[in-house]
Order: structure tokens, then sequence, then C-alpha cells
């Protein structure tokens, strides 16, 4: 079963108020805006060699390239959620997440600069 799509509406408003006041924005809103960032990233970057984690609100697969089909993926990408929104917003640079070590990649693959900020 495909998981129910943030509508863009919807999408928008939740980025708006998480960036606007993050520390304010109910969990619910930060949530839905970094889902349907972590959507758009998926939409516009699509493949399976890469995996992008915002615990504890969502992860996805993108960039075409080899795929894995167990265990830990041998690309990943791991960050917290005020980054993730702020990088895919264009807020935060990927070389300013990695340099702040507010960014955790490993792997070949494991390079979202030229993903970012998402197309919306």
């Amino acid at each position: 079963m495909a998981k129910a799509r943030i509508d863009a509406a919807a999408g928008a408003a939740a980025v708006q108020a998480a960036r606007t006041d993050f520390e304010g924005a109910s969990r619910d809103i930060r949530a839905t805006a970094v889902r349907y960032l972590l959507q758009a990233l998926a939409d516009s970057a699509e493949g399976n060699s890469v995996e992008v984690r915002v615990p504890p609100f969502g992860a996805v697969q993108c960039i075409d390239g080899p795929g894995h089909t167990r265990g830990t993926p041998p690309n990943v990408v791991e960050m917290d959620a005020r980054t993730w929104i702020e990088l895919a917003t264009g807020h935060l640079s990927w070389a300013e997440g990695r340099a702040a070590a507010r960014i955790s990649a490993s792997g070949q693959r494991a390079d979202l600069s030229a993903h970012v900020p998402v197309r919306l």
C-alpha cells in the first residue's frame, strides 16, 4: 500500500510555519513540513541509491543509481528536522551543514548538494 501524499497547499503551509517559528510550531506541523520536503526530494531525485533520514519524522530513498535490497543502505544521509527544513528550503547550504556537523553522510553517493534546495 502506497503512503498518502501530502497536499501541496498543506505542505507549503507547514513548511512556512516551521521556517518562521520552528520551536513554536507544533510537532504535527514540523512532521508535515519534513515529510512534505522529503516527498518533494523523492519526486525530484527519483531513485533508490541514497536513503535520507530525518528522525523521527521520516525517510526516503532517492537519487538514481544502484539500490540496495536488505539491511542498512550503503549511502545514508541523516539530520534533524530543523536542519532538513533549512537545507531543503535553501536557508542552509550542503557545505555549511556538513562543515557544522549538522548533517551526517556516509557512502560514495551520499551527497545532496545537487538536489537542495528541493523543487516544490
